[in-house]
């Protein structure tokens, strides 16, 4: 719950400074600071490898099975020597990513990005990917130990520091041109990373020091053991077996025979291969459009809207199921690994079916309030048009990311990479046929293939795995029903003269739209509770969730 709520508030700041962004370089600057970050992407990739995921499964399997974030003796041995092999193996391949992108940011910039305005930010970002490397492992330890709050202290510090640093660049260098508004933006996240990884560390070793205390470790050790055996554990439930929780001393019976390398090289390898895929691809969208006779400036600033200005907003409520997931790795990691499958199938079936009752709830909104949305948030109707056109996907989109942390977390890693280099190959290609003929169009056609085919090999990858039940009828046809019902009705009460007329003596005309959005998710949610879609097992499950 605290993860979700800094995430919505986080990415609040994010997309509202993401519009004085987009409104200080326009629609070509989005663009081309959107191609910048393709090949970002992939150097930031090179530079983690794989070692956030690692971090968060090598760390988990080290302590206790009921005892997760406090260390006995052979629990803070194990952390140790885990924490150190992926310091040295963060600064290896971050280093080495940092060298290459910085030598090689010339021709990358004016062959490959085919804009020479770019140069300078590809330099300036190779001095990020070190910070980068070292917060991706130290944030896995947080999420393995479960003690979120200090990844939330991270994040309002990194984007606090963002904002401030490119903020005042902005106004001091991005009348120069937009090589340098480009440079502004890339130089505050610059600084932000180097931020996050001093505030890192720091709590890092604190949290170290605190929790081999011996004293502190027997107190909390004890209440944590007690709690646990009681149920309280954020994704337990009742029916568990008492004697599914091990105590210190049997956790110190267990050796973890992975490694670093084990878990985060296979990863690594298969992340390089769809980082690069992806990298194509999106450098591929601007030909194509070029292709289908669009200029190179038109081209730009399509692509700098649909993916600097649509996509945040798409995925702007998805903050709430990217917390949960962000929890699950390890939870089902350790359920795993002690062999607890009532609990694994439990917490996979509870968020199955909550990333479908939010997603259908959300996607029918965007599609009722797309042009709306568009105009307000960016003033383009251009944002509005494709927000309406890929409103229909946000619950596939939603429930891929949660299915393949869910994947993640039992051990199926491998397999959600092999299914995601097929995606990005298949992209690829459907890029380079479709865009030169169908122009943007064929681009939206492309990701409606893409995301239809990723989502539905995961969820059956998933379902074999666990076997857990999927009554069809209360997880997609009952939301889909409530959703529809809850747009008319918003409609028809805003359309009527008598209350429209009443509200806009007491609320802008603007943000009427977000009142309308508000009683449109209120109705959804009671038509939900009155047709069965929302159960007492989910209120349950909810009140558990604020209660732990």
């Amino acid at each position: 719950m605290l993860l979700s709520v800094v995430a919505i508030l986080m990415r609040t700041v994010s997309v509202s400074f993401n519009v004085y962004v987009s409104s200080k370089v326009g629609a070509e600057g989005m663009g081309l600071l959107n191609l910048t970050s393709t090949v970002y992407g992939f150097a930031i990739t090179l530079a983690t490898s794989g070692i956030n995921l690692a971090v968060v499964r090598l760390v988990s399997n080290a302590l206790p099975y009921g005892n997760e974030g406090y260390f006995d003796k052979k629990a803070d041995t194990n952390v140790r020597k885990i924490m150190r092999n992926a310091l040295f193996y963060c600064l290896f391949f971050s280093i080495l990513s940092s060298i290459l992108l910085f030598t090689f940011a010339k021709p990358l910039g004016a062959y490959a990005l085919g804009d020479t305005r770019t140069i300078p930010s590809l330099k300036l970002l190779a001095f990020t990917l070190v910070p980068i490397s070292i917060s991706s492992a130290l944030n896995g330890y947080f999420s393995a130990v479960r003690r979120v709050y200090k990844s939330v202290i991270v994040q309002i510090c990194e984007q606090g520091a963002k904002i401030t640093v490119v903020s005042a660049l902005l106004i001091l260098i991005a009348p120069k041109g937009l090589g340098y508004a480009c440079i502004a933006v890339v130089a505050g996240g610059a600084i932000s990373e180097a931020v996050c990884v001093i505030i890192s560390a720091t709590l890092y070793f604190f949290d170290r020091k605190i929790h081999k205390n011996e004293k502190f470790n027997i107190v909390k050790k004890e209440n944590v053991l007690s709690k646990t055996a009681t149920g309280a554990s954020v994704f337990n439930v009742k029916g568990v077996n008492k004697g599914s929780f091990i105590t210190a001393k049997e956790a110190e019976k267990s050796k973890d025979k992975s490694s670093i390398i084990s878990i985060a090289l296979p990863v690594a390898i298969s992340t390089y291969v769809r980082s690069a895929l992806l990298t194509i691809e999106h450098l591929a969208i601007p030909w194509g459009l070029k292709k289908s006779g669009a200029s190179a400036t038109q081209a730009l600033s399509s692509y700098g809207v649909l993916h600097g200005m649509v996509f945040p907003i798409l995925l702007f409520p998805s903050a709430v199921l990217s917390s949960f997931s962000s929890l699950l790795i390890p939870e089902l990691s350790s359920a795993q690994e002690k062999g607890d499958e009532k609990r694994i199938k439990h917490i996979v079936s509870r968020v199955f079916y909550f990333a479908l009752l939010f997603s259908v709830g959300v996607s029918g909104i965007f599609v009722c309030f797309s042009h709306e949305i568009g105009t307000f948030i960016y003033g383009n109707k251009e944002a509005g048009e494709f927000i309406r056109l890929l409103s229909p996907l946000i619950p596939l989109m939603y429930l891929d990311n949660a299915v393949d942390a869910m994947l993640k977390g039992l051990g199926e890693q491998l397999y959600t990479m092999r299914v995601n280099i097929i995606d990005a190959l298949m992209s690829v290609i459907l890029v380079v046929t479709l865009l030169p003929a169908m122009g943007i169009k064929g681009y939206v056609v492309v990701i409606f293939m893409m995301e239809l085919f990723n989502t539905t090999l995961s969820i059956i990858k998933l379902l074999s795995i666990t076997k857990i039940k999927t009554p069809i009828i209360k997880w997609v046809v009952k939301p889909l029903t409530c959703i529809i019902i809850s747009t008319i009705i918003t409609r028809l009460i805003f359309n009527s003269d008598i209350f429209y007329s009443f509200l806009i003596k007491i609320v802008q005309g603007k943000i009427l739209c977000f009142v309308e959005i508000g009683v449109c998710a209120v109705i959804y949610l009671i038509l939900s509770r009155i047709c069965g879609a929302i159960g007492k097992e989910e209120i349950s499950f909810a009140k558990g969730l604020v209660k732990a």
